[in-house]
């Protein structure tokens, strides 16, 4: 089984106040290179964080940026991270994207706290966890 770990990009980026919101574009290539670095180093212990079910080969984690953070440029190279521009908002693509993955049978688990999305993705048959969770498996930087 396929478990696909889609992450709210704004929201994580948004759980630490870190000053993210002065270069939203460098703080989303900066999770979007956290995340390549624990794919490619311990997907095992990502898998596990957010609770995965399967092998954490069968891991795949697309990553959904909104706005301004588009425009980021991470150096990323695990073929198991897919950057998603959201078109419009976030909330929507991730949704929609829990959606198709669970109607193919799929396994979903979306990484936000935003409450009203949860809703919408457990009406599509997705879990959810909280940005904590995800950021605990993560390397604090990326050399």
């Amino acid at each position: 089984m396929v478990t696909y770990v889609v992450v709210d990009g704004a929201n994580v980026v948004g759980s630490r106040p870190d000053g993210w919101w002065r270069d939203r574009a460098g703080a989303a290539a900066r999770l979007a290179e956290r995340l390549d670095a624990a794919l490619r180093d311990d997907p095992a212990a990502l898998a596990a964080a957010v609770g995965a079910v399967g092998s954490p080969g069968d891991l795949h984690v697309p990553l959904v940026l909104e706005g301004a953070a588009r425009r980021a440029e991470p150096r990323v190279s695990d073929p198991r991270l897919e950057i998603v521009d959201a078109p419009a908002d976030g909330d929507s693509t991730i949704a929609e994207l829990a959606r198709d993955l669970t109607g193919r049978g799929d396994d979903v688990v979306v990484v936000t706290a935003d409450r009203g999305l949860r809703d919408r993705i457990r009406a599509a048959g997705a879990r959810a966890v909280g940005p904590g969770a995800l950021l605990r498996a993560l390397p604090a930087t990326v050399h």
